[in-house]
């Protein structure tokens, strides 16, 4: 093909490649004008377009559209009518009609309001309304969904609330059927340990661990990964602590599940000298807290009523603090272990929502550098929702009294702790522990809200050794986005939250981990009808 244009301009022939001569023209008016005039008349329209979208874009970054002091301004407010468009408002009114205040009349139900989206557009159809009367009924409908959405958000909150602070029929039944063969049965009432393992108790040749739990089953599953897991069981030696009315229960399980040859101690908390002498810190403190939290909460009723506004999430973080652990002895008894055993020098500290996957007799090779508590980090990992605590995320740093800490200092994590009782009894921790304590009954739960963990944040502040992540994975109680394959490579997974693995809301995929070490032919369990899932 051949490109032919001629000496005026007026016309381009093509010739093909077969020879047809072919004359290809486009007629203006009385004139015959070339395609290479209208390349190039195209060519600086577009030049032209492009200069004025660039000038109008800076101009709309800049801001005040009412000024046009540039040519870019003028394109923006000009552009639309020379190109046959007029500007549409639609946009602007339909962001204002939303970004408008609540109003308290806009929050009572009202029956007009389209329910669903079908609803909306069958009522947009028929109406036919102009732009504010559709930004009007579209903010109402939105509101109302908003409305639906955090009522049925609280509602689970709550619902949860009572599932994990309730005791399940299951666990209660199996403490009743314990304690009624503990005082049947001479074989349920067995001293523990014998009496040639008792010299083991304060021998720190052997691996000591701390178990308080008033929680049969629970500390069951603690006790059988431990031992079944070590590689030196005979040199195991688990306390376990728990209440005046769980001693019978808890003694009976484990005179009848002997976890030979490890050497298992089963104390209650009024058999200690310590606490049976004089004032214990800990249980005026509980006495304390219990009558402030009862004054200024509410309950969990008065809790929910009284939010209106607040979001689900702070409403959550309000009914937590409610939870009859964060005021359970058990939960407040480690800060005690120096007085508690007064020989040991070394302990590793168990809360009852754990599993054990791996032999933990390698803690005792950490070097502890001086520092009393061996814990996790929990600002750092791939879970962002487990592993981003810092202290920020227990303090109230609004209160004079919390401003001279770091707020984005890393936290840790009570769970699998382990404690150095020789370099803590040279520290002042346990007293400054119950003085934050009662700075915070003072300021009316002012300092923080819940859980013992930010007393011990304070209290352990620069006596923490970080040890590896391995040995501590967090959050199966929380959310389900922990996967079991992930889950089964950790040394320790922690059910903290409300998710127990006892109880019927936990996370279904991550419960195995936990019900593999329950014998579920046993007859207390048997008859207790606790199962698999």
């Amino acid at each position: 093909m051949q490109l032919h244009v001629s000496p005026s301009l007026r016309h381009v022939t093509v010739f093909p490649g077969k020879g047809v001569r072919e004359f290809i023209k486009v007629r203006i008016g009385s004139r015959w004008v070339s395609y290479r005039m209208l390349f190039y008349s195209l060519l600086f329209f577009t030049f032209l377009l492009r200069f004025i979208f660039v000038f109008s874009t800076v101009d709309t970054i800049d801001g005040d559209l009412s000024k046009c002091s540039t040519i870019g301004c003028l394109g923006k407010r000009k552009g639309p009518r020379i190109l046959g468009r007029m500007e549409s408002n639609v946009p602007e009114v339909i962001y204002q009609i939303l970004d408008e205040a609540i109003s308290e009349e806009e929050v009572e139900p009202k029956s007009d309001i389209p329910q669903t989206l079908h609803d909306f557009m069958a009522d947009i159809k028929q109406t036919t309304p102009d732009a504010k009367a559709f930004a009007l009924k579209l903010r109402q409908m939105v509101l109302l969904l908003e409305q639906r959405t955090r009522k049925a958000k609280i509602q689970e909150y709550l619902y949860r609330h009572v599932a994990s602070s309730s005791i399940p029929k299951h666990l209660h039944c199996l403490a009743l059927k314990l304690a009624n063969e503990h005082s049947n049965n001479a074989a349920a009432r067995l001293q523990l340990p014998s009496a040639d393992l008792v010299p083991s108790l304060v021998d720190n040749s052997y691996f000591h661990f701390v178990l308080a739990s008033d929680n049969v089953l629970a500390a069951s599953v603690v006790a059988k990964s431990l031992i079944k897991n070590a590689l030196r069981p005979r040199k195991f030696v688990l306390h376990i602590i728990t209440d005046r009315k769980t001693y019978a229960p808890m003694q009976a399980w484990f005179s009848l599940h002997p976890l030979a040859p490890a050497v298992i101690e089963v104390k209650a908390l009024h058999q200690f000298d310590w606490l049976s002498k004089g004032k214990v810190p800990v249980l005026e403190a509980m006495e304390k807290d219990q009558r402030v939290r009862s004054k200024f909460r509410g309950g969990s009723s008065a809790i929910v009523a009284k939010n209106n506004t607040e979001k689900p999430q702070a409403i959550a973080a309000k009914l937590q603090a409610l939870s009859p652990k964060y005021n359970s002895l058990m939960n407040h008894i480690r800060i005690h272990l120096p007085e508690l055993f007064p020989r040991l020098n070394k302990v590793v500290f168990l809360d009852d929502d754990i599993v054990i996957q791996t032999d933990l007799s390698a803690l005792w090779d950490i070097d502890m550098n001086g520092k009393v508590n061996g814990a996790v980090e929990t600002c750092r990992g791939e879970d962002s929702f487990v592993m981003s605590k810092r202290f920020k995320s227990y303090l109230n740093f609004s209160h004079p009294l919390i401003a001279n800490f770091d707020p984005n200092e890393c936290a840790w994590a009570y769970g699998m702790n382990i404690f150095d009782l020789e370099a803590w009894r040279k520290t002042n921790i346990t007293l400054t522990y119950y003085h934050w304590l009662e700075q915070n009954l003072k300021s009316d739960l002012s300092l923080w809200q819940l859980g013992t963990l930010p007393p011990g944040l304070i209290a352990f502040h620069g006596q923490v050794h970080v040890i590896d992540p391995f040995w501590h994975m967090l959050g199966l109680g929380y959310q389900d986005n922990t996967t079991l394959s992930d889950a089964e490579t950790a040394g320790v997974i922690h059910f903290n939250g409300r998710a127990k693995p006892w109880l019927d809301i936990a996370f279904p995929q991550l419960r195995p981990l936990w019900a593999k070490y329950i014998d579920f032919s046993d007859k207390f369990i048997k008859g207790c009808h606790i199962r698999v899932s």
